[in-house]
């Protein structure tokens, strides 16, 4: 799936390029004064800062390509630019943009690349032919219902985009599609919200006034991408403080080196193969890397910090110990239940819970089978699935194991 989307929005970019070559430039200002806005928002590109924001990460750019694609008018002198024109703009410009983060070794992902080249394509396919045929004018007219058409448009082309990039993960990951795509859906509602709008308003504002609305209907969300951007860097410290917090029982030798950190990256993606929603992974992710903060309360630390070795009631005194300390650090509510009820039955507990319970047990026992580890703690975990561990959550984990993101596991840093 991702081999083919590149090929054919390279194959689409390779032939706007040569039509465009061959026909020559349109209106060449407009395309400039467009272009010139998609370079500065690829420069206004940022980096990091999790998965959120990696979905959009230079919203000014798409923002800019989308409102070139709805282009019709001019302060009110018509344009004729096609879509090969547009595609051929928003490439340009954007690799243009893109060369000092090349150069810093950040560059885009060909994943971002392709799915703009397609998304600006497609809404440019639903505009420019018909508005060059004088079809757009004689059906919505120049009114509202022009405003309607083009939200219109452009939210159809953000849903194509998100179906484009859970499919493109969905193959890479084999993570179910269904929660892959409510996720993209969601994320829209932030950051993906104000580009369409903005996109939008840049469209209809050159219409009516010219080239002179781009940088005046650009200023918002170039301050709310550094909103975005700070809000961030604060989860990103967050999760940070976090783990840290969770080396506190490796640093005091109850259990050993890299154990939380494998417990929640085994925990996230056991969650993900469920279908838990992005906030619900996060609260297991924060769990999992919390879970055995219980354990610094014991006046003896238990062998090899193996906890899932001990009697039924023991490790719930640990698990409320430790729920009582998440809860002092300010974290979530929903992170202290998850911790608390980690040593409950499994019937009884929440989803996320029977997923850390499995995940430690699982590392645990690899580190206790030695060489077979994998195979051996695997097969020990089926066989209590009948009062320890939910079945459900160990066939995920044997799935997930399977697909190679064991490596993952025990590469956790």
């Amino acid at each position: 799936m991702p081999v083919l989307v590149h090929t054919f929005a390279a194959l689409l970019t390779l032939g706007a390029l040569a039509w465009t070559l061959w026909c020559g430039l349109e209106e060449r200002g407009t395309a400039l004064a467009f272009g010139v806005l998609i370079v500065v928002g690829e420069l206004a590109r940022w980096s990091g800062g999790g998965a959120a924001v990696d979905r959009e990460p230079a919203p000014l750019a798409t923002a800019a390509a989308l409102a070139y694609a709805l282009l019709g008018d001019n302060a009110g002198q018509p344009t004729h630019h096609g879509v090969h024109q547009v595609v051929t703009v928003a490439v340009a410009a954007g690799l243009v943009g893109c060369v000092p983060h090349v150069a810093a070794g950040r560059g885009p992902s060909l994943d971002h690349m392709a799915r703009r080249v397609l998304t600006v394509a497609f809404a440019a396919v639903c505009c420019q032919p018909l508005y060059n045929a004088g079809k757009l004018q004689e059906w919505v007219g120049s009114g509202p219902y022009h405003a309607l058409w083009v939200v219109g448009v452009l939210a159809l082309s953000a849903l194509c985009d998100a179906v484009l990039a859970a499919a493109m993960a969905h193959a890479r990951t084999g993570w179910p599609f269904g929660p892959l795509l409510r996720d993209e859906l969601r994320a829209m509602l932030g950051i993906g919200s104000a580009v369409c709008a903005t996109g939008a308003v840049m469209s209809l504002a050159v219409t009516v006034a010219g080239l002179w609305a781009l940088p005046v209907f650009s200023l918002p969300l170039l301050l709310t991408q550094l909103a975005y951007r700070r809000y961030a860097a604060v989860r990103t410290t967050y999760r940070q403080t976090i783990a840290s917090l969770a080396r506190a029982t490796e640093i005091a030798g109850y259990t050993p080196p890299g154990h939380a950190r494998r417990v929640a990256a085994l925990s996230r993606a056991v969650g993900r193969e469920l279908g838990l929603s992005e906030p619900d992974l996060t609260v297991l992710e924060y769990a999992a890397l919390m879970h055995d903060i219980g354990q610094l309360s014991l006046v003896d630390p238990v062998a090899a910090g193996a906890t899932a070795a001990l009697p039924a009631e023991e490790q719930r005194r640990i698990a409320l110990l430790g729920g009582a300390v998440v809860r002092q650090t300010g974290v979530p509510a929903e992170v202290a239940v998850v911790v608390e009820r980690q040593a409950d039955p499994y019937r009884d507990q929440p989803l996320p819970a029977r997923i850390v319970r499995a995940a430690n047990a699982y590392d645990e026992l690899v580190r206790e089978e030695g060489p077979g580890g994998p195979l051996t703690a695997l097969e020990r975990l089926r066989l209590a699935t009948g009062h320890d561990y939910a079945p459900e959550v160990v066939e995920s984990l044997t799935r997930v194991l399977s697909r190679g993101t064991s490596v993952l596991w025990q590469r956790a840093v």
